[in-house]
């Protein structure tokens, strides 16, 4: 496909979700969008290798069409995007990210069952004997996490349930004040809560068409017996669906790195050139990731910054097993940027000037890039330092206590 294939399709400028399809058909990748016009022509831009990575490049080179469906809001296209993957699981969905680095819902299999948020890694590594909670539905897998925590937010106030902190008297009782947390008093209040739990489960399965025409029988019925607070409520559930308010989720998509862009942030950290050491962060879809986190300990002490960053990236580099990054992040002037294009070529480099207070003063590197991932990189970079002196303190503790000990 081109940018002129893209301009025939008339996608809508619509929340809702997306296919690429090779030349048979088959589905390539799925993704998700506040605006599908617009998303989807972000993948015709000249740009693409360096915003989204090489990965989607070869993506687009091998699409032949792209479809589209077309959702009421944010929220749903969020749910859909997931149920979607998992059900075809496309190539290049896969490939980008492991689903064992997504994030699932869970709802235990409690008498009060809670909602809660586990990585893909943890449900794949643990029976429920290891568990804190024994699952008794699964929705997933969702890429970006911050995306999905406000989510919940928002499905919250439509279907108050109880989280993974509900074990705690005052954290439940402080949101069942909030009407965000059910009543646990009596067998009517579970019964309520068995039906607003049948609800998520149709709500997390795309059947929003089956979960309106279900409350509104439940409301028809309230109704017939005069039970009108339980039809009001019905009803305003009914209406918060039909008019879900998810702004906070168009916020956020566009504060999160989307598509798989990893970032890798690297740091030096000594004291007069004494236990000089380097590190590698990672930031992934706008996360942390710090099971991916490295250490170096820099071969020769220095007061070099430049030489140290050329060491730790040269190592890395013989890594090919860590994957590959879309964007690199280092601390520095003019000296290291060049130091660090240097070395890794091909891969797009940025670095964060600091102020003389050590604050984030301005960027050097591609301006595309450092404005459509300013929030990533500085999280990545932020993430460097702190985890640099933390690793440089260590072993200066170690040399202090080999030398009171000698």
């Amino acid at each position: 496909m081109n940018r002129q294939d893209f301009k025939k399709l008339n996608f809508p400028e619509a929340p809702g979700v997306y296919f690429f399809k090779d030349n048979s058909g088959g589905i390539l990748y799925i993704g998700r969008a506040t605006s599908l016009k617009d998303r989807v022509f972000s993948y015709f831009s000249n740009d693409l290798i360096q915003t989204r990575g090489p990965l989607l490049v070869d993506m687009i080179t091998k699409a032949h069409k792209a479809e589209y469906i077309q959702t009421d809001s944010v929220l749903e296209a969020i749910i859909l995007e997931s149920n979607e993957i998992k059900k075809y699981q496309p190539y290049f969905n896969t490939k980008e990210k492991d689903n064992k680095s997504y994030n699932f819902v869970v709802i235990t299999d409690e008498d009060f069952p809670r909602i809660i948020i586990a990585r893909g890694r943890t449900l794949d590594k643990l029976d429920e004997n290891e568990l804190k909670f024994k699952i008794k539905y699964q929705f997933g897998p969702y890429p970006q996490g911050t995306l999905l925590r406000d989510a919940l937010k928002i499905i919250r106030k439509i279907f108050p349930f109880r989280d993974e902190k509900a074990c705690l008297k005052h954290q439940e009782s402080f949101y069942r004040s909030l009407g965000l947390s059910p009543d646990t008093s009596s067998t009517e209040s579970k019964k309520e809560y068995q039906k607003t739990i049948r609800n998520l489960v149709l709500f997390f399965e795309g059947k929003k068409t089956q979960l309106l025409k279900t409350l509104e029988k439940e409301m028809n019925e309230y109704a017939e017996k005069q039970e009108f607070e339980l039809a009001r409520k019905a009803r305003n559930t009914i209406y918060a669906l039909n008019h879900i308010q998810d702004v906070s989720l168009i916020k956020t998509e566009k504060d999160v790195v989307s598509d798989g862009f990893r970032i890798e942030a690297y740091d030096i950290a000594h004291m007069a050139g004494k236990d000089t050491v380097g590190v590698m962060t990672v930031v992934v879809d706008g996360e942390i990731q710090k099971s991916a986190y490295k250490k170096f300990k820099i071969s020769k002490d220095a007061n070099d910054d430049v030489a140290g960053l050329k060491e730790i990236l040269t190592r890395r580099l013989n890594h090919s097993e860590w994957g590959t990054p879309n964007l690199v992040v280092i601390d520095g002037g003019v000296g290291q940027i060049n130091a660090a294009k240097e070395i890794v070529k091909t891969i797009p480099v940025v670095s964060v000037v600091k102020n003389d207070a050590h604050k984030p003063d301005h960027f050097l590197g591609d301006e595309t890039i450092t404005k459509l991932h300013t929030k990533a990189i500085l999280l990545a970079n932020s993430e460097a330092h702190r985890f640099a002196i933390a690793y440089h303190k260590k072993l200066r503790n170690v040399r202090f206590l080999k030398n009171v000990n000698k």
